[in-house]
């Protein structure tokens, strides 16, 4: 079913994502972003509750959200790579988000006009979201980049570590056969645009990248998805079937 397979790659984004920037809390560089960073999981995470929730319900199979996150491994996670990378330092963690946010801005942007209720009332609601997640992510890609020298050059190294991962972004997987969702390769301009501007105020160059990197719509995966699951499902499948 392309509708059900293209929700589970939107909701594997999220919540994948969703878990990577929670492991910040508690570890942040300082409070503020000790609160921030949790919220912005939350926005992810609560994103991908409501398509798992509705993912379920298009299989009809009998899965709810809890089965979708819970109770596939990561060959079965049908995410992209770019999600799913370590946090490194704070230059990575922000400059990941960035690169996100500033392609799921314009998507839901686009869904919002989708002929499915469903996927117009997210969008409504994780437009907001990602706008503003752009605007966090971006002021510290600026603040790095163009601060002092170190911070210059774990930016520039964040820059070349992850911008391999982003045509992914653009692929598209499931949703080729699905007209209630945005075409990809349509945003690319305007995902474009957002890290140019971006990039200018920090003093960084968006690299040609003649050989990306690509899989995880196919299951392909590194093996640090693989750990990042075990840790995220542990309670779950200790606790089969438990509720609040």
């Amino acid at each position: 079913m392309p509708l059900f397979e293209a929700l589970l790659e939107l909701a594997d984004d999220h919540v994948v994502l969703g878990h990577r920037v929670s492991e910040w809390c508690g570890h942040a560089p300082m409070l503020e972003e000790d609160l921030a960073m949790p919220n912005m999981a939350l926005d992810l995470i609560g994103t991908a509750r409501t398509l798992y929730e509705y993912a379920g319900k298009v299989e009809g199979q009998g899965r709810g959200e809890d089965d979708l996150a819970y109770l596939r491994g990561e060959r079965e996670y049908r995410n992209c790579l770019l999600v799913e990378r370590r946090n490194g330092d704070f230059a990575q963690t922000m400059l990941r988000q960035l690169y996100f946010a500033a392609f799921m801005e314009p998507y839901w942007t686009a869904a919002a006009d989708s002929a499915d209720e469903t996927i117009r009332g997210v969008a409504g609601k994780a437009v907001k979201e990602m706008a503003y997640h752009i605007r966090h992510a971006g002021e510290w890609v600026i603040r790095l980049g163009d601060g002092t020298g170190e911070s210059a050059r774990r930016m520039a190294e964040a820059v070349e570590n992850l911008h391999l991962y982003t045509d992914e972004l653009f692929e598209a997987g499931s949703a080729a056969d699905v007209d209630v969702l945005p075409d990809r390769a349509a945003l690319r301009p305007a995902w474009e645009a957002t890290i140019d501007h971006i990039f200018g105020e920090a003093g960084l160059s968006r690299p040609v990248i003649p050989h990306p990197q690509t899989g995880g719509r196919n299951g392909v995966h590194g093996e640090d998805l693989g750990h990042m699951l075990a840790v995220m499902q542990s309670t779950h499948r200790a606790h089969p079937g438990a509720t609040w």
